[in-house]
């Protein structure tokens, strides 16, 4: 009867779980058998049969009957006067097979190995967990809020299983209710102890490349190719796309007329500006379409040392480095060369860094940080507009302006 019952409560996490048939023998011969071994010293000795649909189960020891006085291995050996009491016509050298109860075993040690079932199913759960979510690595997945926490958003799929959305995988304009659906791609899997750790992330460039993937049939399809993808997430990012079909306009096919196409991948985003470009192996033609959409001049290239000079037209400048330098810096993550703009005709300017003696270095860096590295640079801005693109206060952003006029415009 407690063979019945124990099994039964087994069978509550074969339901639960799915786990199949011969894996959960599997796992109940194996609890059984370190059970055994705590008991007998060895588990080589003895048969196990298991039937979990049923519920049945059964433990049988297979001993060798030896002269009575002459019993030197317990567990293996047993005594002729012995063997009698469960056949009477045994002999010395027969095999006896006798069965173990349950009950033999002691209660403690059933406790113990209920204990040491559950902890064996959640780890054969837990890795068939990891494994699944493994193979999503680099995917969409949508899950729904579960509990918002100050750090990272809690998030459980159809199955019940955790999935993490940390603060910084989220784009900054995310906002989210307990009970919204969420996607993002599945970014790492990683086993904690027996437990797996799911990261979701919404701000990584492989989300945007697989929104497209799911939004663009022809990139579905394969007759568009993803070459790169960079973004700042929430901001702009920049889509270099690529056709082995002549026939396919590459960048409209994924815009499509007035954007339609491109919309909803926008507004996934957060409204995030995405610039999708023609990917070139020419290095000078990629670097020129990277800045879009500034016009470019010219472009001299350094490929020893990954650097660009680009020449515009003055009014083109502001375009090329974008609202808080996100278009420069992002065309250079996107073809990997460390862009320099120089405004052509203007020969001459000085470096802010000139000005060192009457300028904090710091100063210079908030400067720097927006493309803005020469003094001609600086005063060709609105005032207004450098404040709002700076981290610095409006009195020293004036206080940097007098002192370039005088300095340099004298």
């Amino acid at each position: 009867m407690e063979n019945m019952a124990l099994i039964e409560s087994f069978s509550e996490f074969k339901d639960d779980k799915f786990i199949d048939r011969v894996t959960l023998m599997a796992i109940l011969e194996d609890v059984f058998r370190n059970a055994l071994k705590k008991k007998f010293g060895s588990d080589e000795n003895f048969d196990i049969i298991i039937n979990p649909d049923k519920g049945d189960l059964e433990i049988w020891r297979n001993r060798i009957v030896v002269e009575d006085g002459e019993v030197e291995e317990p567990n293996e050996e047993i005594s002729l006067t012995e063997a009698r009491k469960i056949e009477p016509d045994f002999e010395v050298g027969e095999d006896v097979s006798e069965e173990v109860k349950l009950m033999d075993l002691g209660r403690r040690a059933i406790l113990a190995l209920r204990q040491n079932l559950i902890s064996k199913i959640h780890e054969h759960d837990n890795t068939t967990i990891y494994k699944q979510f493994k193979d999503l690595e680099g995917e969409i997945y949508t899950a729904e809020v579960h509990h918002i926490r100050h750090k990272a958003i809690i998030l459980l799929d159809d199955e019940g299983n955790e999935i993490i959305m940390p603060k910084e995988k989220q784009i900054p304009s995310d906002f989210f209710r307990k009970g919204d659906n969420v996607r993002g791609i599945i970014e790492s899997v990683d086993l904690k102890g027996n437990k797996p750790s799911i990261i979701m992330s919404r701000t990584a460039p492989k989300f945007l490349e697989q929104l497209f993937f799911q939004e663009i049939p022809e990139v579905f399809d394969g007759l568009i190719t993803i070459k790169k993808a960079v973004r700042i997430p929430g901001e702009k990012a920049k889509v270099a796309v690529d056709s082995y079909d002549d026939r396919i306009d590459p960048v409209g096919a994924c815009v499509g007329m007035k954007g339609s196409r491109i919309h909803g991948i926008v507004r996934e985003l957060g409204n995030e500006n995405i610039d999708v470009i023609n990917w070139t192996g020419n290095p000078q033609l990629m670097v020129t379409r990277a800045l879009s959409p500034a016009r470019v001049s010219s472009v001299k290239l350094n490929d020893e040392k990954m650097t660009a000079q680009v020449y515009l037209k003055p009014e083109e400048v502001s375009k090329a480095i974008g609202r808080g330098g996100h278009n420069i810096r992002l065309a250079g993550q996107l073809t990997g060369y460390e862009i320099d703009v120089f405004r052509e005709g203007v020969e001459e300017d000085v470096e802010l860094t000139e000005f060192s003696d009457e300028i904090d270095a710091w100063i210079i860096e908030e400067f720097k940080k927006i493309g803005l590295d020469t003094a001609r640079s600086v005063l060709e801005q609105d005032v207004a507009d450098l404040i709002k693109r700076t981290d610095l206060e409006e009195e020293t952003v004036k206080e940097v302006v007098r002192i370039l006029k005088e300095e340099f415009e004298d």
